[in-house]
């Protein structure tokens, strides 16, 4: 297959560790995924060079490109919230060529993906496996940062992502252990918000601060967040047991706030941390802490809740962008 035709699109999905890039064709009647490549974004001096570099490997001439980015999109110029890489559309569409680009956020293009899923790319954990999907959805996913987003709408109107910056929001702590969490992260940050405690740096500062119960968690070597969910699979590592336990139940408040927010009927938790972990949160307390919400236990057991396992949601979400685009601009 030759990857020079101009009608191919560039798509990405942009975050503060990865940059994923593939190509699409956005007259295809489904979305689709070609050559995806992850690419380290420490190893790349601005989202300029890492595109021109996957472009330069596949020989590749695009004339359009849909870029999800985790940050705000608003204006012209693009600063990502957890990278020091910022562009402004212009430079970077005359960079690259481009006749055409879409910016859009990285959770509000995992959320044009939800519709394009397949079955057998989400597992149920609350709920029929064979509900329909049922908006409004809040879409949620802890990963590098805390990606927060809407999606409204239905199959015979047509869908609409909102896009928003729900990872924000302040942490809400529950009892003594998440109180100490709250007070140590207040102590080094001055403002502690959910994405603080739901992300990978989140779950290596938890178990810093109960392996130390709180005393001295700075003088507490952080560990990588993979080793701590590695180490609570594995099963004999009670400290990491007890920090991924500890972030389940965290998660659980969230998906529940969130979804009284949102006035959602399905939830869908993305991002590259919980599918790695599905069976240790199914029998963690993130059920219960989801359901604590006094008078609106019943609403919340009605919503449907899924992890989404497709490996490039942000992708899959992306090309739907750039379908759109083209049926736009015509």
């Amino acid at each position: 297959m030759s990857f020079a035709s101009p009608t191919l699109a560039l798509i990405a999905d942009v975050g503060g560790t990865n940059a994923r890039f593939a190509l699409t064709d956005p007259a295809t009647a489904a979305p689709e995924i070609i050559e995806p490549r992850s690419l380290a974004t420490a190893k790349f001096a601005s989202l300029q060079h890492a595109a021109e570099h996957y472009l330069a490997e596949l020989g590749a001439n695009p004339d359009s490109a849909a870029i999800a980015v985790a940050s705000p999109v608003h204006g012209e110029e693009i600063r990502l919230t957890n990278r020091a890489w910022s562009f402004t559309r212009r430079e970077l569409k005359q960079a690259l060529g481009l006749r055409q680009l879409s910016v859009i956020n990285d959770f509000g293009a995992v959320s044009w993906a939800i519709p394009a899923l397949q079955p057998h790319e989400y597992v149920t954990l609350h709920g029929r496996d064979d509900a329909p999907l049922v908006g409004p959805v809040s879409v949620i996913g802890p990963g590098t940062g805390l990606g927060v987003a809407l999606l409204v709408g239905d199959a015979q109107r047509g869908w609409n992502a909102v896009e928003t910056e729900g990872g924000h929001v302040s942490f809400a702590p529950l009892g003594e252990e998440e109180l100490m969490i709250a007070r140590w992260l207040t102590a080094r940050f001055g403002r502690v918000s959910t994405e603080r405690v739901l992300s990978g740096a989140g779950l290596s500062y938890i178990d810093a601060i109960l392996r130390s119960d709180g005393n001295a968690p700075h003088d507490v070597a952080l560990r990588d967040p993979a080793e701590i969910v590695a180490a609570a699979l594995e099963g004999h590592d009670v400290s990491s047991r007890r920090a991924l336990a500890r972030f389940c139940a965290v998660l659980g408040s969230v998906v529940g706030d969130a979804g009284l927010i949102h006035g959602a009927r399905t939830v869908m938790i993305a991002g590259g941390m919980v599918p790695r972990f599905i069976p240790f949160l199914r029998s963690s307390a993130f059920r219960e802490r989801l359901l604590a919400k006094g008078r609106f236990v019943a609403y919340l057991e009605s919503m449907t809740i899924r992890v989404i396992t497709h490996p490039h949601p942000g992708l899959l979400g992306a090309a739907v962008a750039a379908r759109a685009a083209q049926r736009a601009s015509q």
